[in-house]
C-alpha cells in the first residue's frame, strides 16, 4: 500500500524545478496540455484519455496525487483501452478489482522525467534497448523501430509512442497506442 501511496502522491504533484525553457504546450485529445499543470489536471481535459481518467478515479488515485514527482507516464488512449478483450475495462473498474487496476496503472509509470531525448540516450547506451523499472516494480523495455519508440511489456506485448514529450509540472507524458501489462 505504501508503494501505491508513494506513486499517487508523486505522480500528480506540482514540481517546478524542471527548466521552463524546455517545456512547450502540446495538444492532446483536442486540448492544450500546459506544462505548468499537473498530469491529472491536463489529463482531465484530453478527450482521448477519458478511460484513463476513469480508471485513475476507480483506483482511488486522484485524491492523493499531490506529492512531489517527477514521473514519466506512458498514457494509453481510449483506443488503447479499446484493444483489451471485451469487458476488461468494465471489470477492472469494479471496486473488487481495485488492486489489479492499480497494478496496471502504476506499470505505466517510470520514476523520473524521461523525455524522448533521455530515452533515446538510454537506448543508445544499451546497444539498441533500454530497460526501465516501473513504479509497479516491473520492467518495460524501450527500443526504436525506425523512427518510432516502441515499448515491450513483461508479457511480450508492444505499444508505440504516438505523441512524445508532453511536459507537465510534475513529469512528462508519452501517449501510447496500447495498454502495457505487467507479468
Amino acid at each position: 500500500m505504501k508503494k501505491v501511496a508513494f506513486f499517487v502522491a508523486a505522480l500528480f504533484a506540482a514540481q517546478t524545478s524542471f527548466a521552463q525553457g524546455n517545456m512547450r504546450t502540446v495538444k492532446v485529445g483536442g486540448a492544450e496540455m500546459y506544462p505548468n499543470k499537473t498530469i491529472v489536471e491536463n489529463a482531465l481535459n484530453s478527450k482521448d484519455h477519458t478511460t484513463l481518467v476513469a480508471a485513475v478515479k476507480a483506483a482511488g488515485l486522484v485524491e492523493t496525487l499531490q506529492g512531489a514527482g517527477p514521473f514519466t507516464v506512458f498514457a494509453p488512449t481510449n483506443d488503447a483501452f479499446g484493444k483489451l478483450p471485451a469487458g476488461t475495462v468494465e471489470t477492472l473498474v469494479k471496486p473488487e478489482n481495485k488492486g489489479t487496476l492499480t497494478t496496471i496503472l502504476t506499470y505505466h509509470v517510470v520514476p523520473g522525467r524521461m523525455d524522448s531525448e533521455a530515452i533515446a540516450e538510454a537506448i543508445k547506451q544499451g546497444n539498441g534497448k533500454a530497460t526501465f523499472k516501473t513504479v509497479e516494480g516491473g520492467t518495460l523495455t524501450a527500443m526504436m523501430k525506425g523512427k518510432k519508440l516502441v515499448l515491450t511489456d513483461e508479457k511480450g506485448g508492444t505499444s508505440t509512442v504516438t505523441i512524445k514529450d508532453v511536459y507537465q509540472s510534475n513529469g512528462v507524458i508519452h501517449v501510447v497506442d496500447t495498454v502495457v501489462m505487467p507479468d
